[in-house]
């Protein structure tokens, strides 16, 4: 590839890494309503709800904390999508009727959760074996209020 060619394929590379920037996803965080929570719905001990805000809030809740790298595209593509499937499946604060302790053990269990790519920018939300224990425990006898 010449020098020319080479200059006009970098400048294309870089005018699209500009470009793609303005494709912003929505990132928010709705508001939390007490009552809609997990914790106002299900008896949760003090250390499940640690390790609960440790590892899975930031995926599973309305208060994800949105690193400086989710402004970037196209990794703030990924995240927003992460987000927004997590919350569909298990939010910590608007719980429903379809969401069941159970399913966070198995997660946990199964090492589907947390996921790998988190864990790896977030190494804090690595549950230890007696984490995952503390978690099943509590799920298997979870009292629904």
């Amino acid at each position: 590839m010449s020098g020319k060619a080479g200059r006009g394929l970098a400048l294309a590379a870089a005018a699209a890494a500009v470009l793609i920037q303005f494709a912003r996803p929505a990132r928010s965080n709705p508001p939390v309503k007490p009552e809609n929570t997990m914790a106002a719905q299900v008896e949760t001990p003090e250390a499940v709800r640690l390790i609960l805000e440790r590892a899975c809030r930031d995926c599973h809740s309305h208060r994800t904390r949105w690193p400086w790298y989710s402004q970037v595209a196209p990794a703030s593509w990924l995240l927003a999508r992460h987000v927004n499937q997590g919350r569909q499946k298990m939010n910590l604060d608007d719980w429903t009727e379809e969401m069941s302790a159970k399913d966070i053990c198995q997660e946990t269990r199964v090492g589907s959760m947390p996921l790998k790519g988190y864990l790896a920018l977030h190494p804090e939300a690595k549950l230890a074996g007696q984490e995952i224990q503390t978690l099943c425990s509590w799920s298997q006898r979870a009292v629904y209020r």
